[in-house]
Parts: structure tokens; sequence; C-alpha cells
């Protein structure tokens, strides 16, 4: 019994009774506490009067038989009080008063309700103060999830690698059996829910889909924003598989439809997910959305961005019919360089410099634009003024691009492309090391590509012929380590790659494409 009692006082209570005894104590009161059987607990008595224990205790006893409430007065004499304590509306204890007079009974009983009521107030605020903590980790432990999601959240990434962080972070956070994030994908005319991501184990088969999309239909038609189905409760409402207990779906919103869903099977260590794992993982689903529809939205601005690029590169080969085409092909071949040299461990480049060589090959001649097309195609020799006008290209190119931040990092290929090792290139007269690596790779893909070509004044001279020239060049016009790469290269690959319209065995199907890749590393 005496268990029993320390199990329904807390420190909280013991506390409270053990400070309203001392009170009792220093009004000349003895403070007697008992269990519901008579046995005592607390005893505090002044030390000239002492009711006798037994006697206490068979008062406590008596008065708890009675059922009586608040202070009453027991025994034959009139200064002992007793007091029946709940806990919960459930009594546990007697408190006896005793040497309690008139005056000193109303004080304490006025006494013992006033902190019956602070006790009160404490066990509330404890309460709430435990719930609160309870949902201050919870929101804590959102809160850095959707950091470290945000923190994560690059435009250059890939959506499959986003959302399987994704679902590797959230259950670390919500034991789940599996999880999975389905996209939508169009594949001839008709769309389906496709696996993107996921971890643990869960089998997704068509069927699977095909109810998953029917109930958060039905669930958003009944005014909820995700689907909750358990054996827990009551049975499952729509029919899965036999190994399933428990499910949670949220449907990923883009342009007002559902795009895709992030689907968790079997909570672990309880029967069901509850609302707070349905915040935590609405919440991660939001983010999923939020992601999927900025990295289409980025999709759609590279996409328009090289068409840009490329429209005005076609602008300037448009002012010249022998030229058309010249820019694309220098970009490609300034590549196949950049990605020779990495080959052979000449150069350390990174994807996005070599993303940069690329684009700035696309637009070393973008100057051009500013020449005037009677002297881009006159098939005499240029006077000088004329020679002046077509030296002045690269600068007028870097002109043209030098208020976009986002290409500054191409500038020294479109500047510098017709510098010579020699000094005696233009507009600047670098020599050596003074010209940009960008600008020595695009100088030789862009002679390459002139000699190869049929131009007004003269035919085009083939591979080996244009290869001979390139020989002859190096230490003079052109860089003799990026040089010798080039030669070593397999100039029919190269040139097949080019007469097939750029296309690879590579990692993009078309040269379009690789275009929209490069272009990121410019918006990034």
């Amino acid at each position: 019994m005496l268990n029993t009692l320390k199990n329904c006082f807390d420190d909280i209570k013991m506390d409270f009774l053990k400070e309203f005894s001392l009170k009792a104590l220093s009004h000349d009161v003895g403070f007697y506490l008992f269990n519901r059987s008579g046995e005592i607990v607390c005893k505090k008595t002044p030390q000239a009067k002492c009711l006798d224990a037994v006697l206490a205790g068979e008062l406590a006893v008596s008065h708890f038989a009675s059922g009586k409430t608040g202070w009453v007065n027991v025994g034959q004499s009139e200064d002992i009080y007793a007091y029946t304590y709940c806990v919960n509306y459930v009594p546990v204890a007697i408190i006896i008063l005793d040497g309690a007079n008139s005056n000193s009974i109303d004080i304490l009983c006025e006494l013992f309700e006033f902190t019956v009521e602070n006790l009160q107030l404490k066990e509330t605020s404890a309460s709430q103060l435990e719930k609160l903590t309870i949902e201050l980790s919870h929101t804590y432990e959102e809160l850095a999830l959707l950091y470290k999601m945000s923190k994560s959240m690059r435009f250059t990434q890939s959506s499959a690698s986003y959302l399987q962080a994704a679902c590797d972070n959230v259950t670390e956070l919500v034991d789940v059996e599996g999880i999975a994030i389905l996209l939508e994908r169009e594949d001839d005319n008709n769309r389906q829910m496709i696996i993107t991501a996921g971890s643990g184990i869960i089998k997704i088969d068509r069927q699977m889909i095909d109810t998953l999309e029917l109930a958060i239909q039905e669930e958003i038609g009944r005014g909820r924003e995700l689907l909750l189905d358990s054996r827990a409760d009551g049975g499952l409402r729509y029919n899965w598989a036999d190994d399933i207990r428990s499910v949670i779906a949220i449907p990923l919103h883009r342009k007002g439809r559902i795009a895709g869903m992030m689907v968790a099977v079997n909570r672990c260590e309880k029967a069901d997910f509850d609302s707070i794992d349905a915040k935590l993982f609405n919440t991660v689903a939001n983010e999923c959305a939020v992601f999927i529809d900025n990295d289409r939205l980025f999709a759609d601005l590279k996409e328009l961005f090289v068409g840009s690029l490329k429209a005005l590169s076609r602008s300037i080969d448009a002012k010249d019919q022998y030229t058309r085409g010249h820019s694309e092909r220098v970009a490609y071949i300034s590549r196949w360089i950049a990605q020779q040299l990495v080959e052979t461990e000449k150069l350390n480049l990174s994807k996005d410099e070599i993303n940069r060589i690329y684009l700035a090959g696309l637009l070393h001649d973008i100057g051009k634009i500013g020449i005037d097309e009677k002297v881009l195609g006159k098939q005499g020799a240029l006077d000088d003024h004329e020679w002046q006008q077509i030296r002045s290209h690269p600068t007028i190119g870097s002109s043209i691009i030098g208020d976009i931040k986002q290409m500054r990092d191409i500038i020294p290929g479109v500047v510098a492309h017709h510098e010579r090792i020699d000094g005696k290139g233009y507009p600047n007269g670098l020599r050596g090391d003074e010209i940009p690596v960008i600008a020595k790779i695009i100088a030789i893909a862009d002679a390459f590509d002139a000699m190869i070509s049929k131009r007004v004044y003269r035919n085009a001279l083939s591979i080996r012929q244009a290869v001979g020239e390139i020989e002859k060049g190096l230490g003079f016009q052109f860089d003799e380590m990026i040089g010798e790469v080039f030669l070593a290269s397999d100039h029919l690959q190269l040139w097949d790659s080019i007469q097939d319209g750029f296309i690879e065995s590579w990692d993009y199907s078309n040269f379009a494409e690789y275009g929209a890749e490069a272009v990121g590393t410019l918006l990034q």
C-alpha cells in the first residue's frame, strides 16, 4: 500500500505536503499523513504534544470510510481534523491535523486550498510543458530536415538524387518498412506513375499504383490532403497487398494537378502513422513538389537559354552562307579537345569548365554581328580598313556579352581566341601563358573547322591537310601541348560525329541536349 501511495505522489505532490506540514507545525498543529489502510506515511508534530499514532490511524480509517469531503472534525476532541486527499478524483490518503483551534484551522484550511490550487496549476503547467517540449522536439526535427533538404536543393542536382535524399532523410526520423516516391512520366502519350526514388522493402506494382491513385483522389474529394489507411482503424478501407498493415500516401502537386506521390508502408514500433508522422511526411512531400516544379522550370529555362544562344550563333552564320554551322561545330570541337585533355591527364578540367569551353566556342564569333556583311562575304582580298573591321569582332563580342554576369567566365574565350602563342595575334597581342586556356582550345577548334570548310575565297582542305597545318603552327600560332593532344586524337571519329549531326555514344543523345546541360553551368 505504501508503494501504491508513493506511485500516486510524485515529487511535486510530496513537496506540497511537506510544505503544508511545516506550515501546520508553525501554528503548533501536528500533521499526520496516512494511507487508506491507516498506515502512517509522514508525521510532523510539536514536541509539547503528540497524538497517539494508533489513535490517529483509527481516526483516519474511520474518516475515509465515512466518505466525507473537505476538512471534518473527527473524534471526541474539537481540535482534531481530517481530510481525504484525492489524486485524479481517487482517494489515496488521509491527512490528520491535531491541536487546531477555530482560528488556526480556518487559516490552515485556506492555506491548504490555496496550495492545492497552486499545485494543480503546477501540474497543469508541467503537463503542458511536457507536451510543448515534445512538440518542440518534433518541430525542431522537422525544421532540421527541411533545412537539410533546402540546403541540398541545387538546380544542377537531378530529381532522382534529391528525391532519394528526401526518402533517406525522412526514414531517419520515421521508422517504416518501405518508402517510395513516384513521378508521372509521359510515354507515347500515355501518362503513368514511375518509381523515381525509395528505400526499404516496398512492393509497388501496377495494381497498387492504380489503388493509390484512386484512394488519393477519394481522400482529396473528402477534403483531406493525404491518405492514411491501417488495420488498426477497424480494418483497411482499400484493397492492399496482404503484407501491408498501414500506409500513408501524399500527392505531389504541380500546376493544380497530381504529378506524383510519396508513399510509405508499415509503420514500425506503432500500429499506424499518427498525426505527427502525417505532418512530417506532408511537409517533406511539399518540399519535394517544390523541387520538382523548380527543376522542370529550370529545364525550361535552360532550353530557352540554349535556344537563344544558338539563335545568336546562327544569326552570325546566316550573314555568310559559307560559315553556316561554323559556331556549333567549333563549340563541339572545343569540347572534344577539352575531353581529350582530361582523358590524357594533360589538364584537370572540371565538368563545368568543359561546359564553359563549349559555350565560349558557340559564341566565339558573336562579335561578327557588328561587321558589315559585305566585308564578311567579300571574295577578294580585304583592304586595311576592312581587315581592321574583321579584327574587331572579338572585342565587339566581348562587349555584347560583357553585361551578362552569368557569361563572365566565357568572355576570355570569346575575346582571345585569335591571339597567338608568338604574340602576333589580336586584339591584344597576348603571347604564351598570357592567353587563357579556354582561348587556346577554341583557337585550334576554330582554325580546324575553318580549314575543313569551304569558304568564299578557297575550297575546303582535307582532314589530313588541316591536321598538317595545325602541326605547322604549334609553338607559333597554337599552344604546343594542347595542339599535340588534338593531333593525337581520332580525327576520323571527330569528323564522323560532325557529319552525323553530333549524335554520339556518350551521355547525350544529340547536340541540343548537351547544349541544355552546358547552359546549366551558367545558371547555377
